[in-house]
């Protein structure tokens, strides 16, 4: 009897659910128990049944997802804007990217959206997300081509960040971006970007003025993907005077082995001197260089740095690396941890003489460990 009464007062609860999600390995439960092709009817059933306001809202879309229809999801981002919604996940992987409802920009009240997967226009009525504090697009086609002018609107955003995971690879936002208009993100604590996407020719000049425009951001993260890197007369090379304080920098699918790279990852470093990790991932299609071919470096020039953390992903071993990883050694006396994680299909050969060069290396700080995986 008592068991019963607590369940009669137990047994609309989660009609005052105010997060929903419906994410991947929802759908994959759904999957082994065959009930996949109600995946639509059971979010709208869901939605419907609930009383108060709905502040989170995931979505996954699959390629398997023939029951959710655009006309469903259209209907479901209306009934959102009317209750409130603040964090908004629309994902579409493996099929037809999704054509996004204009009822999206009535959310107004959003905080965090994330896109995967779509392509639309904003009206000429929308001003922007007041209250928007971070944008996250995978994927994503506008169909005016003025995606800059889309972020632009959102005053408060802190965090941007225009690449994920997917598919097994990286894509980023259709269209490019002009410098200016990030720049106007004056709030912006968190950025990840595409280089290929920048409207501007691309050289250390272009990063350094990028980041001087961000007085705010602590952390940044760059792909160098299809990035056409261009050659810079040293005595244009324009810097600006002051910089943000970085505390983490990443950078994803760049060719050390080049020399202009190599030195713009030099400068970085050397620049945000107070940077606690250094996340560096090498682009595994780039061409060999000749060995007789390296970067010069002027180790007086270089000041100390606070990093703890370092984590080399794909080295392959060569001159200009093992000159970086040299520098970032003597130069961090707060270190405590350097992961390196060598290119596979280096030889047994190749990485036992990589390892001895490693151990070759004088280190400021006398707790770090080098792992070598």
């Amino acid at each position: 009897m008592r068991t019963s009464t607590l369940s009669k007062n137990w047994r609309f609860k989660w009609t005052m659910l105010t997060q929903l999600i419906f994410d991947e390995n929802f759908f994959i439960y759904l999957s082994d128990t065959n009930d996949e092709k109600n995946y639509g009817r059971i979010i709208s059933m869901f939605l419907l049944h609930l009383k108060g306001d709905i502040t989170k809202f995931v979505l996954y879309i699959g390629g398997s997802c023939y029951s959710v229809l655009a006309e469903d999801i259209s209907l479901w981002i209306l009934f959102l804007s009317k209750k409130g919604v603040k964090d908004l996940t629309l994902d579409k992987r493996h099929s037809l990217p999704l054509k996004l409802s204009t009822h999206l920009f009535s959310c107004l009240e959003l905080k965090h959206l994330k896109l995967v997967s779509g392509r639309f226009d904003p009206p000429t009525s929308f001003h922007g997300f007041p209250n928007l504090l971070s944008l996250e697009l995978c994927s994503v086609y506008f169909e005016s081509g003025k995606f800059g002018e889309f972020f632009t609107r959102c005053p408060e955003l802190e965090i941007l960040n225009m690449g994920c995971p997917f598919t097994g690879g990286r894509r980023f936002p259709e269209g490019k971006v002009k410098l200016v208009e990030i720049a106007k993100l004056a709030n912006l604590k968190i950025l990840s970007l595409s280089l290929c996407n920048l409207e501007n020719t691309i050289n250390t000049s272009i990063i350094f003025q990028l980041v001087g425009f961000l007085p705010k951001l602590q952390e940044l993260h760059l792909d160098f993907r299809k990035c056409k890197f261009t050659v810079e007369d040293g005595a244009k090379k324009c810097l600006p005077t002051t910089l943000p304080r970085l505390k983490a920098l990443k950078l994803s699918t760049i060719d050390l082995g080049d020399n202009w790279m190599s030195s713009c990852t030099f400068e970085m470093v050397r620049s945000f001197s107070d940077l606690h990790t250094l996340e560096i991932t090498s682009n595994l299609d780039a061409v060999p260089i000749p060995t007789t071919c390296f970067l010069e470096i002027d180790y007086d020039t270089m000041g100390m740095l606070q990093l703890r953390s370092i984590v080399f992903t794909y080295c392959k071993g060569s001159e200009n690396e093992i000159r970086l990883i040299k520098y970032l050694l003597a130069c961090s006396p707060f270190l405590k941890e350097i992961v390196i994680r060598p290119y596979t299909r280096l030889s047994v050969a190749e990485k036992y003489i990589f390892s001895r060069k490693l151990l070759k290396l004088y280190r400021a700080s006398s707790v770090v460990d080098i792992e070598l995986s």
